[in-house]
């Protein structure tokens, strides 16, 4: 990725006058790659429990007995992807200036891989 600093100049004199401080597209950018990885490692996670029946159990002992049922491992793992690309990519793109149009359609690409990885017809298709 293309991480660089620019130099903040205004188009603005007006703008200039106000004294804001420069804001970064790097957060930005980090919460919206995390989440598409979240969402492509839930769509894994689905995949694998439909791949092994012990992934499956295994995945599916993860649930409190709050009602979330068979899911929770699932969703657990993924939220624990998306936290951990978070912080590590929000760490490393805190104060930068990354190419967001990029990462954006990586990230929505990631999504879409997701969306397609819990869809029933698709992943049906892994069933042990």
């Amino acid at each position: 990725m293309n991480t660089q600093s620019k130099s903040y100049e205004s188009v603005d004199p007006a703008v200039d006058e106000l004294g804001l401080a420069p804001v970064t597209d790097g957060p930005a950018a980090a919460m919206l790659l995390s989440a598409g990885i979240g969402s492509v490692v839930l769509g894994i996670m689905i995949i694998l429990a439909e791949l092994s029946p012990a992934a499956n159990t295994w995945l599916g002992s993860f649930d409190p007995k709050l009602g979330v049922g068979p899911l929770a491992g699932k969703v657990l793992w993924s939220v624990v992807a998306y936290a951990v690309s978070l912080v590590a990519l929000w760490g490393l793109w805190r104060n930068k200036d990354v190419n967001l149009k990029t990462i954006s359609i990586v990230a929505y690409l990631l999504i879409g891989l997701g969306f397609l990885f819990t869809f029933p017809p698709f992943f049906v298709l892994f069933a042990a």
